[in-house]
């Protein structure tokens, strides 16, 4: 890369090209001779090509390692398109630096061995060995057009291929084994040929003897043949030729008769024909005058009726005329009419056109604007929460974690004096009614003996606040016998009994004894 204070004028070699950069160019610009700028770069690309081989080891199909020798003539190709992608993508190294053309040269040639490598191994791997083997130039058809689709990214051509015989890795003789598979089979065929040639050759020197014996007798049968057609032919020579002069001579003698009679009638025609043209020399000389006259008044009358007819026609061709010119003024008219028309129309469309267009135009406009706000809106209030949260993350560490920033917020807001006024008014107007069963141990009598009617005392103990509740609940009323059986007054075992006929409130029974609350 060259770049000098002054104007300096650059030829590239044959085999080269200058690509320049700077002020004044967009991209780069490839030319053989140009005027470099002070504000500009110039650089030299080479299009010699460059050899390219390697033993590339691939797996096949069925899983079967060989090694694939190649070899490559590369180079860049000479098209602007191609040399504009090489000198943008590789005359400098892999960093991006520029350097010298070795640097450059390495650059490339790992460009390409990567591709070649990875389009080979990708050809190889749908294939089997079998059909590699056997298969060579489609093989190789396959690697170049692959490598070439790839290299053509980077303005790169490729000159020449070549597919070298393949090879097996250390540890494997499959080729082996191929190779000495063709040698037997080609060693097999080459004997089978030879004794099929010997064969050919033992019948074909037997069918040549034979064939020249066959030759032999054909040949002397023909000849006696030969010999005895041209004695019929000389014979019937000969009779044919005294019938044909037999025929001339009775020819000759006709037509001498038949010229002669020809010249008799000839001499008639020629004396009828004399006789004629007197007789009518004699008539023509008599009409002459009286058709003469005739003739006259005939032409006299057809000048008179050309006259007529003449004036006819061109009356006829001036009306005609006078409608045509009509015709065209008025088509005229209407054409001038339809194309008015049309130029409002279009005029008009044109104009609605624009109009819709505006309205589309400042509807987008509008759309746009209202987007962008409610984008900016919306980017505020994101704003607004993030500030929001990082300050209640400052509050969470204040209080010692989320659950003191959320008693703290609660109690701010009123939190929980919401929760007590909603409990207060959930439990408002709220009247309660309490049944206390009776579950302690049933009474004794008589110095600590059981009572032998605590069962029965239990039951009916429990009859009242239970009845109470189902009517309370569902509206069911007990029957009246339950409650107006004759009872003793005043014993222990009928005393919630009591209480609960005469009682108007409910019944609360602790310990065997009921209590009546108002």
């Amino acid at each position: 890369m060259e770049s000098r204070l002054v104007p300096w004028y650059h030829i590239a070699e044959p085999n080269t090209y200058l690509v320049i950069t700077g002020a004044g160019i967009e991209g780069l610009r490839i030319t053989k001779k140009a005027w470099v700028k002070p504000w500009q770069k110039v650089q030299k690309i080479s299009l010699t090509p460059f050899d390219f081989s390697l033993e590339l080891q691939a797996m096949t199909q069925e899983k079967l390692m060989l090694i694939v020798p190649v070899a490559f003539t590369i180079g860049p190709e000479d098209t602007p398109d191609a040399l504009t992608k090489y000198s943008s993508l590789l005359t400098g190294t892999s960093d991006g630096a520029v350097e010298g053309g070795e640097a450059v040269s390495n650059n490339v040639r790992r460009i390409v061995r990567g591709i070649i490598e990875g389009e080979t191994r990708v050809l190889v791997s749908n294939m089997t060995a079998e059909e590699i083997f056997t298969n060579r130039a489609l093989f190789k058809t396959n690697v170049t057009n692959n490598v070439q689709t790839e290299l053509s990214k980077f303005g790169l051509v490729i000159y020449n291929s070549n597919v070298k015989d393949l090879k097996d890795p250390p540890g494997s003789e499959y080729f082996s084994f191929l190779s000495r598979k063709a040698h037997e089979s080609a060693s097999s065929k080459a004997r089978i040929d030879e004794s099929e040639a010997r064969r050919k050759g033992e019948i074909g020197v037997h069918e040549n003897e034979g064939l020249a014996k066959q030759q032999i007798s054909k040949i002397e049968a023909d000849t006696a043949i030969l010999e005895t057609q041209r004695g019929k032919d000389k014979a019937s020579a000969q009779a044919s030729l005294a019938i044909k002069t037999a025929e001339l001579e009775a020819e000759v003698a006709m037509t001498k008769i038949k010229a002669q009679r020809i010249q008799e009638a000839r001499d008639a025609e020629l004396q009828k024909d004399v006789e004629s043209k007197r007789a009518q020399m004699q008539l023509e000389r008599l009409r002459a005058t009286e058709v003469t006259k005739a003739q006259i008044a005939k032409e006299s009358s057809q000048q008179s009726a050309d006259a007529a007819h003449y004036l006819a026609v061109k009356n006829a061709d001036a009306k005609l005329y006078a409608e045509q010119k009509a015709a065209e003024a008025a088509s005229y008219e209407t054409v001038k009419r339809a194309d008015n028309d049309y130029y409002a129309t279009i005029k008009a469309a044109e104009a609605s056109f624009l109009d819709l267009q505006k309205k589309a135009e400042a509807r987008y406009y509008q759309l746009t604007k209202e987007a962008e706000a409610a984008a900016t809106s919306k980017k505020l209030e994101a704003e607004a929460v993030t500030e929001m949260a990082k300050a209640y993350q400052e509050l969470s560490a204040a209080f010692g974690g989320p659950d003191g920033l959320l008693k703290y917020l609660m109690i701010e807001r009123g939190v929980y004096t919401e929760l007590a006024r909603a409990n207060a008014e959930a439990i408002r107007g709220l009247n309660p009614k309490i049944n206390v069963w009776n579950t302690g141990p049933a009474g004794s009598v008589d110095g600590g003996l059981a009572d032998p009617m605590a069962p029965i005392r239990n039951i009916f103990q429990s009859l009242p606040p239970m009845l109470s509740a189902v009517q309370e609940q569902t509206g069911i009323t007990p029957p009246t016998w339950m409650m107006q059986m004759p009872q003793q007054k005043g014993s222990d075992g009928n005393l919630a009994l009591e209480a609960a006929e005469s009682a108007n409130g409910n019944v609360q029974v602790v310990k065997g004894k009921a209590v009546v609350r108002t």
